[in-house]
This record gives structure tokens, C-alpha cells and sequence, in this order.
């Protein structure tokens, strides 16, 4: 059970860290923007420690609580530290999560705030996102309405959008099954040109990765101005840009652009900034975010969305890349259960009973599972920084399965292995580990990337599908028309973003453990031009989720004080 914290006006806890009250836009009392003038008005001091895991499992890993208890054991050993993380989305706040502040004694406050509205960036990304579809839309009307006459009528030259290649679905942030195939426009006429669309969730909008990577406001406008909408009947892409609509994107995301500082119930600043998603995106909180954090603090913990092969890999490969923030070591979050439910053996599905096998100390089973780890340790010291293990420990854990888990993160070079308490004990029980962070933090080395800009779109997506382990690359028709077109129109020196399942470091959901003889097979790739990355799709990946049988938002109410409940 957590402690009632003791919160301090936000003002005070930045003042603590040296940013004055000159650079704050106060919500309240307790949550407050940050002005983007402290960009560059100091030299960078800090060390970054990324926060990743190993596959994910329907048990949870607690990274996000091992991220805010790392934050916080740093300050406990007199570190200055800064958390970054990623604003939570409604959709899995009311679907799955009931909230992502983290917990117990290591959770960002006032929770509520977080998870529900914060500053309003979400919503300012939504009306940026279908302001660009509505013009769109309109244009596309008046265009055929009009014919030739619109040049006459307007000014303007007519883009001639093609009905059938428009890119641009609606967003909401809520999961809505129900709307990810609709039709627009119906009846014609008035009600504008009919056709079929579709909504994402906000998250997956390419506006979310293009806050998250934008270095500044003007980065951030010219970038919202290389968005592709859709394509002309010559199958040229029509930008935001060339619509116009570009400007007034960005001025619905100016606020947007500056990060949201709040606190932990330790008083440790927490930076919250952007949320885009793993598969369809890169992961990681913001740019901004980590560059303000570096100058005030000694050392910058931040959370990559998913397990190593995703989130951690899109940050080396996407963020730093674009960026330059070069983490100086890596935290690899496991339970002891997580790993027992990546043997292979069960097919575990959220809220069932745990095996018994899981729930008991079974080493032998551990074993098993403990290959996964040894494939993600593996995996995160190819970039060429060291690796630590946060072993997030639960009162059951036997001791001879933590040793055994200890021997064999070490054996796989992992430079330091600690048990985290971050939920029970807050920063005192994550102290080892931030001392083990400190540690390994002074030997990290320059980062190995997986691929050069100037490979070709062919050899980045066999380097990628290489570390996954598999056996062959293949790419559908549609897919090889599309690389050779991404090349030809001059895409060929963006990174890859592979949209995949994060339950399985293959492409494939079944494939548990460390998966091997198989192959990944590209459907499709799309260019995100603003964010500057190429989406390669292996596998159905969802944009909008829908609602379960059991959602969240059944538990998450009012009481009696006007609190609310049941977010966690």
C-alpha cells in the first residue's frame, strides 16, 4: 500500500532543480508546462538511463514503476534525477490499464491528473489531426464540385486528391472498434464526397511521433508540413502543405510542443511529454523532454514502450538517431514471473488464475524462461552500452529463484544485477540499483547502430529482422512495389519503424520465449514523412483498439468526497 505523500508546489520542486517560476505555466498547484526558453540555456550535465524490458506479458513487468523508483533512488543516494515519461492515453486508461502512473510507492502524482486530460496535448493533437481531414475532406469537395472552375473561383491550383489513396483517417483517444472502418460523406451532395475512412486512436496519429521527435516549435511546424495526407491522381503525395493547413496545425499544438512537469510522492520531478505507440511508432517520450531534463539533472531515467526489440531498439535507431541523446546505460526490467510466463510453457491470458507452476518457486521452469532475458541482455549490449538488470521483486519470490536469476543475468554480461523494491519501498528500495546504475553508467561507450542512413530500405529491414532471429525475409507484392517506390521518391535514407506484435520478439503472438526457424514477412510500408521514419507493417497491427468484455472504466468512479476512484 503506498504512503499518503507529501507534495510540494510544483514551483518549488523546479525551483529545487533551478528552473525558475519565469518558466512555468501553472495548472494548479501541483502540475505545471515548462517554457521550450530553457532549451539550450545551459550546457547538458546529465547521464540518460533507458528503461527497458524483456517481453512483455499479460503478468506486467513494472517498468514504468521501476522507471519512477530508479528516479527516485538516485535522489536517495544524492543524485539529482529526472524522470521522463510518456502523458498516458485514454484508450488503454479506460480499456486495460486504469491508469499508468506507475504505483504503490513509486507513482507520479496526483495520479488522477496524469491519466486523465493532464495539460490537454492529447486533445490539442486530436483537433490538430482532424483539422488536416477535414480540409482535406473540404477540398476534395469543392475540387469536384467546382471542376475546372475552382482554379478561377479560388486561386488555387487544384490538387486533384484521389479519392482512393486518401491516407488521413480521423483520430479519437479512445478505444471504438466500431470506428475503425466507417463512411464518410454519406449521401453526396452537401454532405461532401462519399467514400470510405476510418479512425485510429490519437496515439498511433503521426502528429503524437512528430511531437515526441521535434526539436523546437519551428522543427515542429516544418515537420507537421511534411505530413502526407494522400496522394493525386498522378500518385504524387499532397502534403499538409500543400493544402495549407499546416500552420494552423501547429498553432492547435504550440502549447502541445512544452513538456508537463509534476512529481513523484518522493518529490522527485517527473517530466511527462508525448505518448506514442511502440508498434506503429518509436515509443519513447520526447526530445524536449530529455534535452530540458540533461541540463538540470545529474542523471535522466526514461521508459521505452514494450520490450528491447521494440521501444529500446526505436530509440537507438529513430531517436537517437534524429537526436543525438545517447543514453549511458540501459535497465532491463524482469519479474520472476514474467519469466516463468516467457518459457513457452502456458498461454496466459489476462485476469485468468496463474498456474501453479508460476506462482510457486520453480527453478527449473525459471530456467527456461530466463532465455528470453538472456536474448534481451544480448540484444541491448549490441548498441554497445552496458546493461542492468531490475529484478522487480514480489513478496512470493524464493530466494534460491533470485540467485539463480542472478548468476545467470551475469553470466550473459549484464555489468549489475539488483532486486527493485520500487513499489513496497519507493527510492530506498531501488538504492542498490541506483547504485548500480551510477556504475555501469561511467563505462558506457559510443552506440552501435543497427544500419547506416545510406543502406538501402532492403538491407535495413534484413539487419532488423536479423536480430529478431529469423531465418528469411520476405515481403509481399504490394510491399516490394512499395519499397521500390519509397526509394524512388527519395525515402530510402529514413529509418525503419517495424510495426509488430510486442508478445513475441518474432512477428508472430505464438512464438514465445526465443523463438527460432522462422521467418518475417513485410505486408506493407508507409513513409512517415514529418516524423521522419518508414513504417514496415509484419503483421496486422491495430490502430484502434477495442474495448474487452471486463474494461477498466467499470472500476473507476466518484466517491462520496468528489475523489476519484479506482484508477491505479
Amino acid at each position: 500500500m503506498a504512503s499518503k505523500p507529501s507534495l510540494q508546489p510544483i514551483s518549488d520542486i523546479a525551483l529545487r532543480y533551478g528552473i525558475s517560476a519565469e518558466h512555468l505555466i501553472s495548472y494548479g498547484s501541483d502540475a505545471a508546462k515548462v517554457s521550450l526558453a530553457l532549451l539550450n540555456s545551459r550546457p547538458t550535465k546529465g547521464k540518460l538511463i533507458l528503461v527497458s524490458s524483456i517481453t512483455p506479458t499479460p503478468l506486467g513487468e513494472g517498468k514504468t514503476v521501476t522507471t519512477i523508483g530508479l528516479s527516485q533512488g538516485l535522489n536517495a543516494i544524492g543524485r539529482d534525477a529526472i524522470a521522463c515519461i510518456r502523458q498516458p492515453s485514454l484508450g488503454p486508461v479506460f480499456g486495460v490499464k486504469g491508469g499508468a502512473a506507475g504505483g504503490g510507492n513509486s507513482q507520479v502524482f496526483p495520479m488522477e491528473k496524469l491519466n486523465l486530460h493532464l495539460t490537454g496535448d492529447i486533445h490539442a493533437i486530436t483537433a490538430a489531426h482532424n483539422l488536416a481531414a477535414a480540409a482535406l475532406d473540404a477540398r476534395l469537395y469543392h475540387e469536384q464540385r467546382l471542376g475546372d472552375a475552382f482554379t478561377e473561383q479560388t486561386g488555387l491550383p487544384r490538387l486533384n486528391i484521389d479519392v482512393n489513396h486518401i491516407l488521413w483517417k480521423r483520430v479519437v483517444d479512445h478505444n471504438d472498434r466500431a470506428l475503425r472502418h466507417i463512411e464518410v460523406g454519406v449521401g453526396g451532395g452537401v454532405n461532401g464526397v462519399e467514400r470510405s475512412d476510418g479512425y485510429d486512436i490519437t496515439a498511433a496519429s503521426e502528429l503524437m511521433a512528430i511531437l515526441a521527435l521535434s526539436e523546437n516549435l519551428q522543427d515542429m511546424r516544418q515537420r507537421i508540413g511534411r505530413v502526407i495526407l494522400a496522394h493525386n491522381t498522378q500518385g504524387m503525395p499532397i502534403t499538409a502543405e500543400a493544402l495549407e493547413v499546416a500552420g494552423a496545425m501547429t498553432v492547435l499544438m504550440k502549447d502541445a510542443i512544452q513538456p508537463t512537469l509534476m512529481q513523484t510522492g518522493e518529490n522527485t520531478p517527473v517530466l511527462i511529454h508525448a505518448g506514442p505507440f511502440a508498434n506503429i511508432a518509436h515509443g519513447n517520450s520526447s526530445v524536449i523532454a530529455d534535452r530540458i531534463a540533461l541540463q538540470f539533472a545529474d542523471y535522466v531515467v526514461t521508459e521505452a514502450g514494450f520490450g528491447s526489440d521494440m521501444g529500446m531498439e526505436k530509440f537507438f535507431n529513430i531517436k537517437y538517431r534524429q537526436s543525438g541523446i545517447k543514453p549511458s546505460c540501459v535497465v532491463l526490467v524482469a519479474t520472476l514471473r514474467s519469466l516463468k510466463a516467457n518459457s513457452g510453457k502456458y498461454d496466459i491470458k489476462p485476469g485468468q488464475p496463474l498456474p501453479p507452476e508460476i506462482a510457486e518457486s520453480n527453478v527449473e521452469l525459471l530456467a527456461l524462461g530466463c532465455k528470453n532475458l538472456g536474448w534481451h541482455i544480448n540484444n541491448a549490449k549490441r548498441y554497445g552500452l552496458p546493461v542492468v538488470i531490475a529484478i522487480n521483486r514480489f513478496p512470493t519470490d524464493s530466494v534460491q529463484e533470485l540467485d539463480y536469476l542472478r548468476e545467470f543475468a551475469l553470466s550473459c554480461g549484464a555489468a549489475g544485477v539488483e532486486i527493485s523494491k520500487a513499489f513496497a519501498e519507493g527510492g530506498q528500495g531501488t538504492a542498490e540499483l541506483a547504485r548500480a546504475v551510477v556504475a555501469a553508467s561511467q563505462n558506457a561507450d559510443d552506440v552501435n547502430l543497427l544500419y547506416p542512413n545510406e543502406a538501402s530500405l532492403r538491407e535495413k529491414l534484413q539487419a532488423l529482422v536479423n536480430t529478431y532471429g529469423a531465418d528469411d525475409l520476405n515481403l509481399t507484392a504490394q510491399a516490394e512495389a512499395e519499397l521500390a517506390e519509397l526509394e524512388k521518391q527519395g525515402f530510402g535514407h529514413l529509418p525503419l519503424c517495424i510495426a509488430k506484435t510486442p508478445l513475441s520478439i518474432s512477428a508472430d503472438p505464438s512464438l514465445k520465449n526465443v523463438p527460432t526457424g522462422f521467418s518475417v514477412t513485410i505486408s506493407s510500408l508507409r513513409v512517415s514523412a514529418g516524423a521522419g521514419f518508414i513504417r514496415a507493417y509484419a503483421g496486422n497491427i491495430m490502430t484502434m483498439p477495442g474495448l474487452g468484455t471486463l474494461p477498466a472504466y467499470r472500476n473507476i468512479d466518484i466517491n462520496d468526497a468528489g475523489e476519484t476512484v479506482g484508477l491505479s
